[in-house]
């Protein structure tokens, strides 16, 4: 039997105002289908999870959605998934989409993101977890975090290795091949 691996993939529900976050979500997207692999993210049908889902659903990829009852007008809940799980709150979300994957993928968005991207550093800095976590920097999104969190570091409030919790890749192709590396 073939283990299917299943990535998790935090974004916006917003566009944002570059056009190469929308490409990039659905390079993401149509390569997780690609590799056999399920996505599993926000059930938002907007913004780059809209992307990121279309995508990996029109190369036939398998897709989980996970959602909070409060959102599902607000991000446009995306029924036709291969798995919908409507879940009370933004924590109990979180934890199913962390829960029901292999590895964590974060794309440019908002505080959402960086909430969702925190909450599995902080887990995998205090030993909960050992899944490998990606940033797609799309033309340099991320640099400011990166450089947030070389600060909090040298200020001494985190050790230098957890730098190394986090892997930041410039490309969508970047980002697949340490993906593919990390799940093999």
């Amino acid at each position: 039997m073939m283990l299917v691996r299943s990535v998790c993939v935090f974004c916006g529900s917003r566009p944002g105002q570059n056009e190469h976050y929308a490409r990039d979500a659905r390079a993401v997207g149509q390569s997780i289908a690609r590799k056999g692999w399920r996505l599993v993210y926000g059930a938002g049908d907007i913004g780059l999870m809209g992307e990121v889902a279309r995508a990996t659903q029109a190369e036939g990829g398998a897709t989980m959605g996970v959602i909070p009852t409060s959102l599902m007008g607000r991000e446009v809940g995306k029924r036709d998934l291969t798995q919908l799980v409507i879940t009370e709150d933004m924590h109990e979300r979180k934890k199913v989409m962390f829960m029901n994957s292999d590895a964590i993928v974060v794309l440019p968005g908002g505080a959402g993101t960086l909430d969702e991207f925190f909450e599995v550093l902080t887990w995998r800095q205090i030993g909960l977890h050992r899944k490998p976590i990606f940033l797609l920097n799309t033309d340099g999104y991320w640099d400011p975090l990166n450089h947030l969190m070389k600060h909090v570091v040298e200020r001494g409030f985190a050790e230098a290795d957890s730098l190394g919790f986090a892997t930041f890749c410039a490309t969508p192709d970047d980002l697949m091949t340490a993906l593919g590396k990390a799940l093999a």
